[in-house]
C-alpha cells in the first residue's frame, strides 16, 4: 500500500492507524532544544558574562572617546550645561540599553537568537505574514517550534492574529521595518569602525600635535584594513581572545573617571537629579534639542548586546551590563564631566585631554585595540543578522561561512565584508573627523532603536501575555523618547545624516527587489503545478525510460510537480530509478533537529514508481551539509521512511482483517519484509550514482506589465542573480554531478 499525497484529505485516525507517513510524525522523537534564558548555571553563566563583555560592549564601552565632542561642537556655554548632558547621558543609558534592552527585549529572542529578523521570525511562526505560502501542518510539531495558544482572556492575541494575516498593508509594512532595521545594522557596520578607529587613533596629536587631521586619518586606514582583513578568522578568535581588552579598558576608564572625580569636582553626582535635564532645555532651548543628537551616541552598540544574544545567554548579558559595563561607562561620564568644569576649551578632547600623563600611552594603545573590538562586535551583529534574511529569501545569495564549530550562530559573509570595508575607509578618508561621521552614525542607532519598538509592540500584543496598560507604557514611552532623538539627529541630515539614509535604500532596494521577485516566482510555480493525470501520462509514455541511480530534482514547491519536471522529460526521455522532488524550505526558527529534518512523502500514480517527495528543514542560523553529508543522511531516512510505510500498511492490513491489533512483533516481522526489498534497491540505485537535477529558471516581466516591473525584473533581479552565488554553489552540489534544465517564468 502506498501513501499518496491525496491522502491528505483523510479524517484523522485511530491511534494505532496514525500514519507512519513521516509527513506526519517525526517530531515527537526529539526532546525540546536547550532553553536559552536563565537556566544554565552560574560557572558557565559568570564565564558567558566574561565572554560577552569582549564581544558586546566594544561599541558601546568606547563611546567616551567621543560622545562630549559631537555633543558639544561649538564649545560649552554654561558650565552647567555640563551637569545637564552628563544627566541625559546617564538617564539614556538606564533608559535604553537597561531597562529596554536588558530587561525587556532579550525576553523576546527566538529560541536564543535576537535581532530584527529574529523578531519578525517569532511574530511570522504565530501569524502567518509571510509572503510565500509554504507553511505545513507538520512544522508546528518541530521540537522548539513552540506555538503557544494564546489564552482565553487574552482574545486581542486572536484578533491581531486576524488582523495582521488578512492586511495584505500589515505584512508588507513588517517586512519593510525587518529589511530597514537590517539595513540600518548594516550601516552601523560600516560607520562603527570608522567613528572609533578614528576617534582611538585622533589622541595621538596630544603627543605629536604637528601632526594634521587628515594625515591622523591616514594612520586610521591601515588599521581598517587590518580589521576586515581578519573578520574570516571568525568572532571566538577576533572576539573573545579580546574579552580580557575590553576587561582592562573598562577597568582603566572607571578608575579614571574616579580619579577625575576626586580630583576635579565630586559635586558633578548631583547629575543623577533628573532636574538639571529640565535646567538644560529651558537655558538652552533649541540648541539643547540639537545636542541630542551627540548625547545619543552614549548608546551606540545597544542593539548588539541583542543581536550577539546566540552566543551568550539572557542572564550573562544582564550580569554583564549592570556590573561591569554601566559602571565604568558611567564613571567615565561623571570624571570627564568634572574635568570640562575647570577645561571647558578642553571639549573637542576630553578624553584623551582628561588622562593623567603617565597613563597617556597604555591608554592610548589599549583605546586602538578596543575601537578594534568595538567594531567586531557590530559586524559579528551585522553578519549574523544578515545571515538571517538569507533563509527567507530576503537577501541576494552570497557565501556564508561558518566560522566557529564551538560557537552557534558565528559566521563572516566574504562579499559583504568587503563591501563595508571599503564603504568604512571611503566614509573615514571623505568625513575625516568623528563630529561630521557621528551625524551620520546616529540615525542608525536610533532608527534601529525605533524599529525594536515596533516589532517589540507586535510580539507584545500576540505573544507575550502582559496587560494592555504595559504595552501602552512601553510604547509610549520609548516611541517619544526615540522620537525625540531621531528628529534631532535629522536636523543635521545636509551635515551627513543623509549618508545612511542613501545607504538603507539602495540596500533595502535590493533586499525589496529579490524577495518581490522571489516571491513572484514561487507563485508561478505553485499556479503551473502538473495535475496527477498529466504526471501519470508522462510517466506511461513510451518513450520515457527508467535510468539507472538516484534522481534529485530541486524545487522551491513543498506541494505539487513543479513545471520544470515535464520540461525535463521533454529535454530528456527518462526518470531516475529512484526520483525525488526534493526541496530545501527554512522554518522561521533558529535551528531544526537532525532527526527531524527530513519529511517524505510518495508521489506518482503507484508506489512502483519508487517517486517521492522530500522536504528538508533547516532553521535560519543552520548551516547546510556537505553534498555527501546530505546524500547519505537523506537516502538513510529515505529508507526509515519505506520501513513506516511498510509498518502503517501492514497495520491497516491486520486491523481490516479483523486482526485486533494483538501481534505487534508479527507485525513489524512483515514490514521489515515488505520494505527489506525496495531498501536493497535504493541502496543499489544509490551506488550506481546520485544526480542533481536543477531548473535553470530565467525571470521575465510578463507581456503588459509596467515600466518599474520591467525594470525590477529584467535588469536589476537579473543582474544580481548572474553576478551572485549560482544556487548550485550556495548548495554545496558537484558540478559534475549536476544537471539543469532551462526554464522561462513569466511573472
Amino acid at each position: 500500500m502506498s501513501v499518496q499525497e491525496d491522502d491528505d484529505a483523510a479524517g484523522p485516525e485511530p491511534d494505532r492507524l496514525r500514519r507512519h507517513d513521516s509527513f506526519y510524525g517525526d517530531a515527537e522523537k526529539v526532546s525540546n532544544d536547550k532553553s536559552h534564558g536563565t537556566g544554565e548555571n552560574w560557572a558557565r553563566t559568570l564565564q558567558l558574562a566574561f565572554q560577552s563583555i569582549g564581544v558586546v560592549y566594544g561599541d558601546v564601552g568606547t563611546s567616551p572617546l567621543y560622545v562630549y565632542s559631537s555633543t558639544f561642537p561649538d564649545g560649552v556655554k554654561h558650565p552647567d550645561d555640563l551637569v545637564g548632558v552628563l544627566s541625559l547621558m546617564l538617564y539614556t543609558l538606564i533608559l535604553i540599553p537597561m531597562v529596554k534592552y536588558v530587561f525587556i527585549v532579550l525576553y523576546a529572542n527566538d529560541n536564543g537568537d535576537g535581532g530584527t529578523f529574529a523578531l519578525y521570525s517569532l511574530i511570522s511562526r504565530h501569524a502567518k505574514i509571510r509572503m510565500i505560502p509554504n507553511d505545513q501542518t507538520e512544522d508546528a510539531n518541530v521540537s522548539n517550534y513552540s506555538i503557544e495558544a494564546p489564552s482565553s482572556q487574552l482574545r486581542r492575541a486572536e484578533w491581531v492574529k486576524q488582523k495582521l494575516e488578512s492586511s495584505n498593508a500589515a505584512k508588507i509594512a513588517l517586512f519593510t521595518i525587518t529589511i530597514l532595521g537590517t539595513s540600518m545594522v548594516m550601516g552601523d557596520g560600516t560607520l562603527t569602525p570608522a567613528i572609533s578607529v578614528l576617534s582611538a587613533v585622533s589622541g595621538i596629536r596630544e603627543k605629536a600635535p604637528s601632526l594634521t587631521q587628515l594625515q591622523v586619518v591616514w594612520i586610521s586606514v591601515p588599521i581598517l584594513i587590518v580589521l576586515f582583513s581578519v573578520q574570516r578568522f571568525g568572532t571566538d578568535k577576533v572576539g573573545y581572545s579580546f574579552a580580557p581588552v575590553i576587561s582592562v579598558w573598562f577597568v582603566l576608564i572607571a578608575g579614571i573617571g574616579a580619579y577625575n572625580l576626586a580630583v576635579h569636582e565630586i559635586t558633578i553626582l548631583r547629575a543623577f537629579n533628573p532636574m538639571y535635564i529640565i535646567d538644560y532645555f529651558r537655558r538652552n532651548g533649541k540648541e539643547a534639542w540639537v545636542s541630542l543628537g551627540g548625547a545619543v551616541l552614549c548608546i551606540t552598540g545597544t542593539e548588539a548586546m541583542f543581536a550577539d544574544l546566540g552566543h551568550f545567554n539572557i542572564r550573562a548579558i544582564q550580569l554583564s551590563f549592570t556590573c561591569v559595563l554601566f559602571p565604568s561607562v558611567a564613571l567615565c561620564y561623571m570624571g570627564q564631566a568634572a574635568y570640562l568644569r575647570k577645561f571647558p576649551e578642553d571639549v573637542g578632547d576630553t578624553f584623551y585631554k582628561s588622562l593623567p600623563a603617565p597613563l597617556f600611552w597604555p591608554v592610548f594603545v589599549v583605546a586602538i585595540m578596543a575601537a578594534i573590538i568595538a567594531s567586531q562586535a557590530m559586524l559579528s551583529g551585522a553578519f549574523a543578522i544578515l545571515s538571517k534574511a538569507l533563509p527567507l529569501g530576503c537577501f541576494p545569495r552570497v557565501e556564508v561561512v561558518h566560522t566557529s564549530n564551538k560557537y552557534e550562530g558565528q559566521v563572516y559573509i566574504p562579499e559583504v565584508n568587503f563591501l563595508i570595508g571599503v564603504a568604512s575607509v571611503a566614509i573615514t578618508v571623505a568625513f575625516q573627523t568623528t563630529a561630521n561621521i557621528g551625524n551620520a552614525y546616529g540615525i542608525c542607532v536610533v532608527m534601529v532603536f525605533s524599529i525594536t519598538t515596533h516589532l517589540m509592540t507586535v510580539v507584545m500584543l500576540l505573544i507575550w501575555k502582559v496587560r494592555l496598560p504595559f504595552i501602552a507604557a512601553f510604547y509610549v514611552v520609548f516611541t517619544f523618547t526615540e522620537f525625540l532623538y531621531l528628529s534631532s539627529i535629522l536636523s543635521k541630515f545636509a551635515e551627513g545624516g543623509y549618508l545612511p539614509f542613501c545607504f538603507s535604500l539602495v540596500l533595502m532596494a535590493l533586499m525589496a527587489t529579490w524577495h518581490y521577485v522571489h516571491v513572484k516566482r514561487y507563485w508561478y510555480e505553485l499556479d503551473h503545478i502538473v495535475p496527477p493525470d498529466e504526471m501519470a501520462a508522462l510517466l506511461a509514455r513510451r518513450d520515457v525510460r527508467r535510468v539507472p541511480g538516484v534522481g534529485l530534482l530541486y524545487t522551491e514547491l513543498v506541494q505539487g510537480i513543479p513545471p520544470v519536471f515535464p520540461r525535463l522529460v521533454d529535454k530528456i526521455p527518462s526518470v531516475h530509478a529512484v526520483f525525488v522532488f526534493m526541496s530545501i524550505k527554512h522554518l522561521p526558527i533558529p535551528r531544526v533537529a537532525p532527526a527531524e529534518r527530513f519529511i517524505f512523502q510518495r508521489v506518482g500514480p503507484d508506489a512502483g514508481h519508487r517517486i517521492f517527495r522530500c522536504v528538508a528543514r533547516y532553521g535560519y542560523t543552520d548551516p547546510l551539509e556537505g553534498a555527501k553529508e546530505f546524500a547519505a543522511f537523506l537516502l538513510d531516512r529515505l529508507k526509515v521512511f519505506v520501513y513506516e510505510e511498510a509498518v502503517f500498511a501492514c497495520q491497516c492490513a491486520e486491523d481490516g482483517g479483523g486482526g485486533g491489533g494483538g501481534d505487534d512483533d508479527g507485525v513489524l516481522r512483515r514490514a521489515e519484509e515488505m520494505a527489506a526489498e525496495e531498501k536493497r534497491l535504493i541502496d543499489a540505485e544509490a551506488e550506481r550514482g546520485l544526480v542533481y537535477l536543477m531548473g535553470e529558471a530565467n525571470v521575465e516581466a510578463a507581456p503588459g506589465s509596467s515600466l518599474m516591473k520591467q525594470i525590477v525584473v529584467n535588469y536589476v533581479y537579473t543582474r544580481l542573480r548572474k553576478n551572485l552565488r549560482e544556487e548550485h554553489k550556495a548548495l554545496s552540489i558537484p558540478k559534475d554531478q549536476l544537471l539543469k534544465v532551462g526554464i522561462t517564468y513569466e511573472i
